[in-house]
């Protein structure tokens, strides 16, 4: 990598075609995460499905994201990045398409599943693939990867509110036709990159958790995706005076705050704080807003707010995290990475299914007391685990490999 200052470093717009292609595929991918937010209400009522049914269309997404992740730097060190990008990218294009083909709720469900396993294929190359085809410095290509990851989870939402209006297969049949334009984009403008580095095993994640303070980490993760995904499945039923666009909008502000923070607050909180010091606080917040929506569950001004603030929290604690994992156990980065996003989004992939059959067996306000419980849980890991944590940290101190570093922060800031 170049040793350049900054003053002589080319502009971060002036990027290869390749960088450009790549980008404008991470914003499609990262819409997926609230995509069908503005639509799950239309889907219900449409295909005659329950709340919980269609919370599955998370769950599936996520658990077959989560476990996918043990398989990527398996697949991409045996066949190289280019096509374990065009793979994920095909994957994603062909699930949502025929999710929007479907009739029923179950059909739907399935192809989600497929569209998480594209996803896997796809993010956990594109920052990797991005940085070896940057013409600057590393920073200035990870900069450019978070400012495609915020725009697509901020616009994710958003575009599933406009193209949900017509019709709730709107959303699934725009993801397609945009991943189409940027696989052949990809296609075209990525030269190919052939397999580097060694031979990942499927065991390496596994073996990566015998490490006392990931295996910490993880735990945490679990306990506020299911607070987050909880969120997000039980947010939109709990306006139900609000239009397609309206549940958008909410949860368009979600995405522009948790951006924002993610990229931006996060570290001046770090620099201030402390990562684990940080971290406690960001959680007991998150679990304190989720209680506050509990509270007012029947009042759609405060679950409005309550989601539009959890986006702050969020941002926070995925940076916080995912920097975290990087440095508390002595394996690579991808490796680390694999293990953490496997227990993360399998064990938080049940959230949204719980919550909803709360809210059909109970009443509105136990999704979010179950989201509050939860993240309180995770509160408590952190808070027995700061100094096994604090100390692998110390211990750990990360080398900057380039690639290999830029490869392992994708996956973590998947919130």
């Amino acid at each position: 990598m170049s040793s350049h200052s900054s003053a002589s470093s080319p502009s971060i717009l002036h990027q290869p075609r390749a960088v450009w292609a790549v980008a404008f595929a991470c914003v499609i991918a990262f819409m997926g995460i609230g995509l069908v937010d503005p639509i799950l209400k239309e889907i219900a009522a449409q295909l005659e499905a329950t709340p919980s049914q269609v919370s599955l269309l998370f769950t599936s997404y996520m658990a077959v994201m989560g476990i996918s992740m043990l398989i990527t730097g398996v697949v991409s060190s045996r066949i190289g990045p280019k096509r374990t990008l065009l793979a994920g990218l095909a994957l994603i294009i062909v699930s949502a398409a025929l999710a929007g083909f479907s009739d029923s709720v179950g059909a739907v469900i399935g192809f989600r599943a497929g569209w998480g396993l594209g996803n896997a294929l796809f993010v956990a190359t594109a920052l990797a693939t991005i940085v070896s085809a940057s013409a600057g410095p590393v920073g200035q290509a990870i900069i450019l990867f978070e400012a495609a990851l915020g725009l697509g989870i901020a616009s994710g939402p958003l575009i599933g509110g406009l193209l949900g209006q017509v019709s709730w297969r709107g959303p699934f049949f725009g993801v397609s036709v945009l991943m189409t334009i940027a696989l052949v984009a990809t296609a075209f403008f990525l030269p190919t990159t052939p397999p580097t580095g060694r031979r990942t095993s499927v065991l390496d994640p596994f073996r990566a958790l015998r490490h006392r303070a990931l295996l910490l980490l993880a735990l945490v993760a679990i306990f506020y995706n299911l607070g987050f995904f909880t969120l997000m499945a039980a947010g939109p039923f709990a306006l139900p005076t609000y239009s397609i666009m309206g549940i958008g909008w909410t949860f368009f502000g979600w995405g522009l705050l948790l951006a924002f923070t993610s990229v931006w607050l996060a570290p001046v909180l770090q620099r201030r704080f402390g990562t684990m010091p940080t971290l406690t606080a960001v959680l007991a917040l998150f679990s304190a807003d989720l209680a506050v929506m509990a509270l007012g569950a029947e009042h759609e001004v405060v679950v409005t707010l309550g989601i539009v603030v959890a986006g702050a929290f969020l941002g926070v604690t995925n940076t916080l995290v995912t920097e975290a994992v990087m440095g508390a156990a002595p394996v690579e980065r991808p490796v680390a990475s694999a293990a953490y996003s496997f227990v993360r989004f399998t064990g938080g992939a049940v959230g949204p299914y719980v919550a909803l059959k709360l809210a059909e067996n109970v009443d509105l306000h136990a999704p979010f007391w179950f989201g509050a419980a939860a993240v309180a849980v995770g509160v408590v890991v952190v808070a027995a685990g700061s100094r096994t944590i604090s100390a692998a940290l110390a211990g750990n101190a990360p080398e900057h490999h380039g690639v290999t570093e830029a490869e392992s922060e994708l996956v973590g800031d998947l919130a």
